[in-house]
């Protein structure tokens, strides 16, 4: 359908119940943001390429001079509110019915429904998830699975909901406004908060949310702008929003005392997004062949760049008064093998351990089965609600630290790995479902990132496996043919594998890193949907 919406065109598939989500309070806060902030957040995503094209010419990074200021100055940031004081463990998960059910009910202390990495942006996954969220907030969702007939429910008690929009670099493709798309961002973020804040505070809690791919404070002052915008239009007093930003790019590591300050009166932490960090690393320094990194299984929290990274977080936040929270354990049960499934928890307990040991305030997980495991490690560690009073006065991290690279090999079947997990995860992807599991992990997006993008910097550099063969374009066409063909063997082939095969082709051979791998693939989105 295509049609003119309160100045709005929309052009998109029928989604039972779209109109309600789209009503007039909504839309009409949606085009007083978009039109007051669209144009600042072009300049900011034309500011990003500014910085690439320099660190092409120069692979440094650093503290900022000119905000030395403010991160020797004593500030903190407004205190959290009563219901995320004990964030020890996060669940986190795309916002389809029966996962957001579950994951509420789980025992986890949060929930992050995510309309980014989880979820492929497809206008009735766009439009169910805010309807779901919409009866989640009032405590009301159910769902009965069509197949089994198992009737779903929320528990009396579950945990506190907190909602990812997309980054700043996304459109909503279905909804333009003056003649270009809309932001994703604002999309996301406006719709939830219209439709959903005042049941919410009426419930005790309030509209949460985290923060995606930001990459300079300048990204945090738009966002803070947004939301103070948006509560005053909605008379809502300061500070009724609440953030927590993922510090998930390499840039951003270097400012996480000014994206504190620039959010200071909504920001209640700060998040290591650690898979999306190294995805960032590997992108922002592609072109550089000092800074290619080892096979992804090499690249752990125990490295020095990322444990630098880790313990900076924790020490930044703790000196503002906000909570650190720990990274994702993307680990599902492995069933059937009982020797596989006690090495796996063996390894998320060690992470757990490590992350409460430092002084983080929380965890991700990624399914329910983990949550008691997270929780027991958290509550023998940390007996009260959070560590906000743990700080390392004589830590020091420099550049140094933050651009170590690891070391490591490179082996044959790393490259295998990484074309067989992006293959399989954008082919999910294509289809709608953008939490996938495979090898018994749940993953997102930043998985066929890291795989992609990693494939490109080693053929750019025709890097060389540990057994001293080169890996240059031959090498990877060959070997993308085999492990095509063993897909193809094992799970048939489809309009979507075929879809995919050839958007992986195009990203890991382009002569320029593309920047997302979800740009491109929205584009075919799109163009399934009859939208472009």
């Amino acid at each position: 359908m295509t049609i003119n919406l309160h100045g709005f065109e929309l052009s998109a598939p029928d989604c039972p119940g779209w109109d309600s989500v789209l009503d007039e309070p909504a839309l009409r806060l949606l085009a007083d943001v978009e039109r007051r902030f669209g144009q600042r957040r072009h300049e900011l995503l034309a500011a990003r390429r500014q910085r690439q094209a320099a660190l092409d010419r120069h692979p440094q990074l650093d503290f900022l001079p000119d905000t030395a200021e403010i991160r020797s100055d004593q500030w903190r940031v407004r205190p959290a509110p009563p219901a995320l004081l004990d964030r020890r463990v996060e669940i986190t998960g795309p916002v389809d019915r029966k996962m957001i059910i579950n994951a509420l009910n789980s025992g986890a202390s949060c929930f992050m429904a995510d309309f980014e990495d989880a979820n492929t942006p497809t206008w009735c996954n766009q439009i169910n998830g805010q309807i779901a969220l919409r009866e989640a907030a009032r405590a009301t969702l159910s769902h009965t699975d069509p197949d089994s007939g198992k009737h779903y429910t929320l528990n009396p008690q579950t945990a506190v909901l907190l909602v990812r929009p997309r980054g700043l670099h996304l459109d909503e493709g279905h909804l333009r406004l003056d003649g270009r798309p809309v932001s994703g961002s604002f999309f996301d973020f406006v719709l939830y908060l219209v439709h959903n804040a005042s049941a919410l505070l009426a419930r005790g809690r309030g509209p949460y949310f985290y923060l995606p791919k930001l990459e300079h404070h300048d990204e945090a002052r738009l966002w803070s702008d947004v939301i103070s915008h948006c509560e005053d239009a909605l008379g809502l007093e300061r500070g009724t929003v609440r953030v927590t930003v993922l510090i998930e790019t390499i840039t951003a590591v270097f400012q996480m005392d000014e994206i504190l300050y620039a959010l200071r009166e909504h920001i209640c932490g700060l998040n290591s997004g650690r898979w999306d960090y190294i995805f960032s690393f590997i992108k922002r320094f592609a072109r550089h062949p000092d800074f290619v990194l080892p096979d992804r299984d090499q690249v752990g929290m125990t490295c020095h760049f990322l444990r630098s990274y880790s313990r900076l977080l924790i020490n930044t936040c703790h000196r503002r008064g906000a909570h650190a929270m720990g990274g994702m354990a993307a680990q599902i049960p492995i069933k059937g093998d009982e020797s596989a499934n006690a090495a796996a928890l063996a390894k998320v307990r060690a992470d757990k351990q490590r992350e409460a040991g430092d002084g983080h305030d929380g965890t991700w997980v990624a399914h329910p089965a983990l949550v008691p495991l997270a929780r027991e490690v958290f509550d023998a560690i940390m007996p009260g609600a959070n560590q906000l009073d743990r700080i390392a006065p004589d830590l020091t991290v420099t550049a140094a630290d933050l651009l170590r690279v690891p070391e490591g090999t490179i082996t044959e079947t790393g490259v295998r790995k990484n074309i067989e997990v992006g293959l399989l995860y954008l082919r999910a992807w294509l289809a709608g479902n953008g939490c996938v599991p495979i090898h018994h992990l749940m993953e997102d997006a930043a998985t066929a990132e890291i795989s992609r993008t990693q494939l490109w910097q080693w053929r750019r550099h025709q890097a060389r496996l540990d057994d001293g063969r080169t890996i240059d374009d031959a090498f990877i066409e060959r070997t993308l043919a085999e492990e095509i063909q063993a897909l193809r063997s094992r799970i048939g082939s489809d309009r979507h594998l075929d879809d995919a095969i050839d958007l992986f082709r195009d990203l890991v051979m382009a002569a320029d890193l593309p920047e997302f791998l979800t740009l491109a693939a929205y584009a075919r989105v799109l163009t399934d949907e009859g939208v472009a």
